[in-house]
């Protein structure tokens, strides 16, 4: 890879959509029927779209008019929200599903664009049950960024946004992860302009029922201190000490791997799992799991196809480690301690599933992505059993949801451990 995109840039890029152009009409799939139900399934990556109006009543009356709201573009025909002032027009970014593949474009612009379970709680859980997949941990859309960088930085007052982060949480653990109890895990968003006013508000909501943050891969593309700096220990010490899991979402430093001027936009899907093991790379060499030995690292929509090849390196570099000095003094090698703190997530990854043995079981989830174009609904339960249903029962039930519910605590029923159709 020879450099960066950012999303802003990407979402624009020549030949992004599917068709080239956006459809007059939507030529929405058929209803698809509840689908056979072969294993338990906990999606530990999918997105919510920000409903019209989640922020309503949520911040005080003095930044009423300057939280995000959805407006209508009575010229244009569009939707887009209002935040601080300025317009923000991706409401819906690849929010896809239900339509044929040659009109899933990358942003609809209108709430009615998208099927009504990118943003309801109510429509998400029904195609969660058509989708056999009991609990999903849901990542922000376009408005906040995946790391909910947009609700802070370039903001033009600290408490306007302090108040939009708070709110969002609000609603997601009220609203989205509290409406039907045991479906979603709760996915906060970290506050970024201080690390130890954010180490607060983890700890606060750790007592609150979070059990995950999401967080920029790498904090240094969004203009944000370096992990080598030390600056977010005291963040990244909280995630440690409330056993809140640290989310790497691919994509959340705003950037995009790509190759040369002039490649065609498929190089960017293809290369998305890229930021993830560069994440990886920086996050181990930073020390942060050496300084902080029980923090637990969850490199979303990453893939695991690279994870054996890495680990690989990882022992090959190590036999010369003495000329860099990098990692003296240290009782675990890098391999052993990426194989302790960090935890890896498959869409589609036949080849990566083969060398599970390579990686660690244990350490392996699976994904939904639901509603975006990689995503595998409503044919997730087919998906996954095509790939993992001939392996060993409990390594299975592992990869499966077993992983996921240890690794997030949260509790799967009883009945639905051995029976997939108990819900």
């Amino acid at each position: 890879m020879t450099g960066s995109i950012s999303f802003d840039d990407l979402e624009h890029r020549e030949g992004f959509l599917a068709t080239g152009s956006k459809p007059e009409t939507i030529d929405w799939l058929p209803e698809p029927e509840r689908q056979p139900r072969h294993v338990t399934l906990i999606s530990v990556d999918d997105h919510l779209v920000e409903p019209p109006g989640m922020f309503e009543g949520r911040v005080p009356e003095r930044f009423a008019e300057l939280a995000p709201r959805a407006v209508r573009d009575d010229a244009g025909g569009s939707e887009y929200w209002l935040y601080d002032g300025r317009q923000h027009y991706k409401v819906g970014l690849n929010a896809v599903v239900g339509k044929p593949l040659h009109q899933r474009t990358f942003d609809p612009a209108r709430f009615d664009e998208m099927r009504p379970g990118a943003y309801d709680i109510h429509a998400r859980v029904h195609d969660m049950d058509l989708n056999g997949v009991y609990a999903s941990m849901c990542f922000p859309t376009s408005l906040a960024g995946f790391a909910g960088q947009r609700y802070q930085l370039g903001v033009s007052d600290r408490e306007l946004a302090r108040a939009v982060v708070r709110a969002a949480n609000d609603w997601h653990l009220e609203e989205w992860a509290g409406t039907y109890p045991g479906r979603m895990i709760p996915l906060q968003l970290p506050w970024l302009l201080d690390p130890v006013e954010g180490a607060a508000e983890i700890r606060a909501n750790a007592g609150r029922g979070f059990t995950a943050v999401t967080f920029p891969e790498l904090p240094e593309r969004l203009g944000l201190p370096s992990l080598h700096t030390g600056h977010w220990d005291p963040f990244l010490a909280a995630c440690a000490e409330t056993g809140t899991v640290v989310c790497l979402h691919a994509g959340s430093s705003s950037s995009a791997p790509t190759t040369s001027t002039g490649a065609p936009s498929d190089t960017i899907g293809v290369l998305f799992f890229g930021w993830a093991m560069f994440a990886a790379v920086d996050w181990l060499y930073s020390k942060v799991p050496v300084r902080f030995p029980d923090i637990r690292i969850c490199l979303s929509e990453g893939g695991i196809g690279w994870v054996a090849g890495l680990l690989d390196r990882l022992d090959h570099v190590g036999r010369y480690q003495r000329i860099f000095g990098t990692w003296e003094g240290i009782e675990l090698t890098p391999r052993e301690v990426m194989q302790r703190n960090f935890w890896f997530c498959t869409i589609d990854d036949h080849a990566g599933l083969e060398q599970r043995h390579h990686i660690g079981v244990d350490h392996i989830m699976v994904e939904s992505d639901y509603p975006h174009q990689d995503g595998t609904w409503p044919d997730t339960q087919a998906i996954v059993w095509s790939q993992i249903g001939g392996f060993p029962p409990d390594e299975t039930a592992r990869i499966a949801w077993r992983n996921a519910a240890e690794l997030f605590r949260h509790p799967v029923p009883v009945a639905l451990q051995s029976d997939p159709d108990a819900i």
